[in-house]
């Protein structure tokens, strides 16, 4: 057991990442009231986008620009392994865009909700549905 302790160690982050995603399900399974279930969604989400933006990144690398001019062969050989990878950052800045209209889209049919049902429960709300 002592072996893995340096290992929870030096990962702390994606303990956090875990909990996060937990939370956010924990929201949108458990909760009754649309609204927690939105923010759920979007704790989720965040927690997801962070994981990637995470491993995204390297220690002791660069950004991927070389500081070369563009010659015919007598230059260094360029190794990937010393740049950062820029496409978790990339496709996580789509995921963040697809977040906000999620978000934005999710709120207002939840106002349309309230205005119909005079409620954000759940529960009342699927029990005036079996009513009509």
């Amino acid at each position: 057991m002592e072996q893995y302790i340096p290992l929870f160690l030096t990962k702390y982050n994606y303990w956090v990442y875990i909990a996060l995603m937990m939370i956010g399900l924990w929201a949108m399974i458990a909760k009754n009231n649309l609204v927690k279930k939105i923010v759920g969604m979007n704790i989720f989400q965040t927690a997801i986008i962070l994981f990637y933006v995470s491993i995204g990144a390297k220690y002791g690398a660069t950004i991927p620009i070389l500081q070369h001019g563009s010659g015919h062969g007598h230059e260094a050989a360029v190794r990937a392994a010393d740049y950062i990878n820029p496409l978790p950052h990339v496709l996580m800045l789509t995921a963040i865009v697809v977040s906000v209209a999620t978000l934005g889209v999710a709120l207002a049919l939840v106002i349309r909700i309230h205005q119909r049902h005079r409620t954000l429960e759940e529960d009342e709300i699927l029990e005036q549905l079996r009513e009509s």
